[in-house]
Formats: C-alpha cells, sequence, structure tokens
C-alpha cells in the first residue's frame, strides 16, 4: 500500500511516498524506516527498489524529496548537508506522527550522499534506532580531493572563494552542472540515461554547494550514534567515493557495527542486479537484529 503524503521542513513543504506493508493490521504499531538518496537524487529514482524490499519484510517505509528537490519546495538544486540533515530529522518527526508506526523503533537508510547524511543525523539526533549508511562518507573534503584531480580541486577553490563574495555582494550564486561535479564515465552515462526517463531528476547546483561538501565531516560526529547500531556498505570499484571513506567512518564509531565490502561492484552497480541484492539483503539482515 502506498499513499503519497507531504510534510515541512523549515516552512518549506516536502514531498514523499509511505509504504505500508500489506500484511499490516489496523492498530498496530509497526518499525519504520526514513531512506534518503544520494546526490542531486529524487525519491523515483534508485531507492524504490529499496523502500519496496524494505516494505515486503513488514517495515513502514518513506522516500522523500530533499527541499529543492524533485516534488518538494525550496530553491532548485540547493544541495546544503546540514539542511538535508534538518528534511531527514523532520521526516522521522513526521514518521513519529503516522498511526502505523512505532515511534521507538525507527531507521535511517541512506545511500552516497546520503549515506554521509545517515551517519550525521543520527549523530546529532538520539532518536534513530539503526543506521545503515552504503557508499557513504566520513569527509566531504578528503572524498573531493580524492576524486578530482589536483588541478580541478585547485580550479574549485579558486571559484568557491569567488563565488562567497559574488554572494555576499549580489545575493546570488553560480551554477554548476551535475556532470560537472560527478564528472567519471560511470555517473556521466547513469545521470544521461536516467534524466530522459525522469526528467525531474535534471538540477542545476549553486557553488554553495561545492564550499559546504568541503566543510561536511560526518565522521567527526559518528561516534555519537552507539550504543545504537551502525552498518557500513561499501563498492570496492567505486570510483566516486574512496574505500578509505568507510573505513574511517568504522574505526571512529562505536559498538555495535560492522564494515561490508561488496567485491567487484561500483558505485552505480549497487543499485541493479546481485549489488543490489547484496546490499538489500545484508539491510535487512541489520535491521533485524537491532531495529
Amino acid at each position: 500500500m502506498e499513499r503519497r503524503v507531504s510534510f515541512y521542513s523549515a516552512g518549506l513543504k516536502l514531498a514523499g511516498i509511505v509504504r505500508i506493508p500489506g500484511d499490516y493490521k489496523k492498530g498496530e504499531k509497526r518499525a519504520a524506516i526514513v531512506l534518503c538518496h544520494g546526490f542531486t537524487g529524487i525519491k523515483e529514482w534508485l531507492i524504490p527498489p529499496y523502500a519496496e524490499a524494505f516494505t515486503k519484510a513488514g517495515y513502514v517505509t518513506l522516500t522523500f524529496d530533499y527541499r529543492g528537490f524533485g516534488e518538494s519546495e525550496g530553491i532548485r538544486g540547493r544541495l546544503i548537508p546540514m539542511e538535508q540533515s534538518e528534511d531527514i530529522r523532520n521526516a522521522i518527526t513526521f514518521m513519529e506522527t503516522l498511526d502505523e508506526v512505532n515511534e521507538n523503533h525507527i531507521g535511517l537508510w541512506g545511500t552516497s550522499f546520503g549515506g554521509a547524511n545517515v551517519v550525521y543525523t543520527a549523530g546529532i539526533d538520539s532518536r534513530p534506532k539503526s543506521v545503515v549508511s552504503q557508499v557513504g562518507f566520513g569527509d566531504g573534503e578528503r572524498t573531493a580531493r580524492a576524486y578530482l584531480s589536483e588541478d580541478m580541486v585547485n580550479f574549485f577553490l579558486e571559484a568557491i572563494k569567488q563565488d562567497r563574495r559574488k554572494r555576499v555582494l549580489t545575493g546570488e550564486s553560480t551554477y554548476l552542472k551535475q556532470t560537472d561535479v560527478l564528472s567519471d564515465a560511470e555517473s556521466v552515462a547513469v545521470l544521461n540515461r536516467d534524466i530522459k526517463k525522469l526528467p525531474r531528476l535534471e538540477t542545476m547546483l549553486p557553488m554553495e554547494y561545492a564550499e559546504n561538501q568541503m566543510i561536511y565531516k560526518p565522521e567527526n560526529v559518528v561516534h555519537l550514534i552507539s550504543p545504537r547500531a551502525l552498518l557500513l556498505i561499501q563498492a570496492e570499484k567505486d570510483p566516486i567515493i574512496p574505500l578509505g571513506e568507510a573505513r574511517s567512518l568504522y574505526e571512529k564509531a562505536g559498538e555495535p557495527k560492522k564494515l561490508v565490502t561488496l567485491e567487484g561492484v561500483t558505485h552505480f552497480q549497487i543499485y541493479e542486479g546481485k549489488g543490489l541484492e547484496k546490499s538489500i539483503r545484508l539491510a535487512l539482515d541489520w535491521y533485524k537484529k537491532y531495529l
């Protein structure tokens, strides 16, 4: 059972989809999972198979669009990590209000940028009882430096400096294409393919995004998740997120925790075939034990 929903975050109306298990009986209170998509994602892209699998397993689920993306209100393409974390916290609050949900058993699942977001959010908010982060990062600057060439890093640092001045003097920011940021062959191919099917996926990003990623360090609060449970899933052949990011998060996290590497899988292959099957199974096993 699916229903379209909306809730507010910082006064902006966010769009979401709640899925209720088919065997749900009126009056029950089920554990729930809030799913958080990755970089410039929308609720219809990449994550529905996870939501459907979690719902089939008995959990109430919520997928939603961050402010500025998809069907949600807000400045288009404004990807500011702290604001997205606020949206996640408000999504948790929304789930607490649902008759079908046990407010003491709400978990988080996030992928890519969302994988970083759920770590940060659970670090500053004690409500999520179990967290699954896949192909996420612990330090935004370190991730960018590993992904980009030294010349590109220097270009972006200078562009960030100039854009900061522009915003202060004019109130406006320079905008980037998605593929100006995710420029590897796999990312470009996937985005170009899927934008044709989901036009709302296409967006432009303010340079302010790049500045905020450079100071975004979820690993600084990952230790605060414990004694709640954290599962980290990384893709061995990921061209975007270095393997060291999940390792750093794991080393800084408290127990209970687990780190799993999907061998031979790239960043986007985790959403298809055996990568999808394995990552779903890992998450469900984790939630069964800790949520």
